[in-house]
């Protein structure tokens, strides 16, 4: 059984497909459609010699290309604060007197130990609060 060269390609390009699946790695989908250019190259009659050339040069240009792309398109994303970061530069309100040495504040819901961030500050019930600052459960406000 003689088997045409764009099959083995083909199969080479399913080859390629099965770690990106299990990986998430972009750069084995682009190998993979190199290969599909190989056999592609191959199914119009081109040598073995000009199939890997094909197939080396566009899985290069797809990286080339593809990945300052990715890496720009990653980067310019928005970053989601998460935990104490995202209540940074959140306003509260004050339940019991804020000062240098502490006080409450009413904080995304919740109650939280707070103080304020010059030590000469005060805040009385009811005051709206920026929050600067967590320092471990408590909140500096100013």
């Amino acid at each position: 059984m003689d088997i045409d060269a764009w099959v083995w390609w083909l199969i080479g390009a399913v080859g390629l497909g099965i770690p990106l699946v299990l990986t998430a790695m972009p750069e084995f989908g682009m190998l993979a459609v190199g290969a599909v250019a190989g056999a592609v190259t191959a199914a119009l009659g081109f040598g073995v010699v000009a199939q890997v050339v094909v197939f080396a040069v566009v899985s290069v240009a797809l990286i080339a290309v593809m990945r300052p792309i990715a890496a720009r398109h990653r980067d310019s994303r928005p970053r989601l604060a998460t935990g104490i970061d995202a209540l940074k530069g959140r306003q509260a309100v004050v339940l019991e007197r804020v000062d240098g040495s502490g006080g409450r504040v009413k904080l995304a819901g919740e109650v939280w130990s707070a103080r304020t961030l010059d030590s000469g500050q005060t805040f009385e019930p009811g005051e709206q609060v920026d929050v600067v600052d967590i320092d471990g459960a408590t909140a500096v406000v100013m």
